[in-house]
Parts: C-alpha cells; structure tokens; sequence
C-alpha cells in the first residue's frame, strides 16, 4: 500500500498507523476515566436527589420555599407591629426627671418632690408633692412641648430639665 504524497514527503505509512493506533490508546484510556468519573458522580447524584429519608430533594426545596414565604410573611407582621408598638411608645411617657428637697425649714427628711413625666414630644405633667406637718398636698402642673402654662418652682424647673435631657444625660 504505498502512496505518492506520503512518499513524496518521506512518510512510512506503518508509522502514521503505529501513531494512530497510540492516539486511539490514549483516547481510549481517557474515555475509560471519564466513564468512571461519570459513574461516580451519577452515584452521588442519585443519592442526592433522593434526598434524606427518602424524601425527594424536590419536596425538600418546596417546603424549604413554603418556609420562606411564611418567614417573608412574618417579618411583614413583625414589622407592623415595631411600627405600631413605636407610635405607642411615642406616646407614653419616658423621659422622666425627680428632685427630692425639703419644702419647709422644720421638716427634714426631703419628703417632697417634683417629679416630671414627659413623652417623646416633651409633653406630660410635672407632678409636685410638698409634705409638711400638717399634711401632703399634690399638685399638677401640664407640660406641653417642655413648656408650662403655669408658673413653676424651682424643683419643678429642675425636675422638668431633667426629663428633657433625659436621653442625654442618660449617655454621660
């Protein structure tokens, strides 16, 4: 079997064969390998499709998305209610100031007090107990954006400052 052109260039045929036959080796022992790897991961994909206690990987990634959409829908509940619960709080009173003193020279003890509850907007009341020999007397005073209609003492003042930097001096 001789050919001109692989004459001509200075080829043996039984070369080109023995070669052919080297590649066809090789590409055989390769697709063997891959075979194998192939068989491997078929296992191992089988075995993770079946998922566990036999239930399908399908099932177990529907009930995993059924369970974020209740997690979704739960956040949305959660959120409602840190918005309302937020509303409500800005609305008690939470800012708080006290001073004890003596109302009077001849009762000691500082059994009166002052004390002012204001809400978020700095409005509540300022509440003033004086005690005394012959009794408590208590009295209310309206507190609307830290500001008072009524005329107040010293230890009202105080106490009213307090409750408005309440946040702050709760910081230092």
């Amino acid at each position: 079997m001789e050919s001109n052109i692989l004459n001509s260039l200075g080829i043996d045929p039984g070369i080109i064969v023995i070669v052919m036959m080297g590649i066809m080796i090789f590409v055989l022992l390769y697709m063997v390998r891959v075979s194998m790897k192939l068989t491997r991961f078929m296992k191992r994909y089988k075995i993770f499709m079946r998922g566990k206690d036999a239930v399908s990987l399908e099932k177990a990634f529907a009930q995993r998305f059924l369970e974020v959409d209740k997690l979704i829908e739960m956040s949305k509940v959660h959120a409602n209610e840190i918005r309302r619960i937020k509303e409500i709080q800005s609305r008690t009173a939470n800012k708080i100031g006290i001073v004890k003193y003596d109302a009077f020279p001849d009762v000691g003890g500082r059994l009166s007090f002052a004390l002012a509850m204001l809400d978020e907007s700095d409005s509540g009341f300022v509440l003033n107990a004086i005690h005394g020999r012959e009794g408590c007397y208590t009295y209310v005073k309206e507190i609307v954006k830290g500001e008072s209609y009524i005329a107040l003492g010293q230890e009202e003042k105080e106490a009213l400052r307090q409750a408005v930097n309440y946040f702050n001096d709760m910081a230092l």
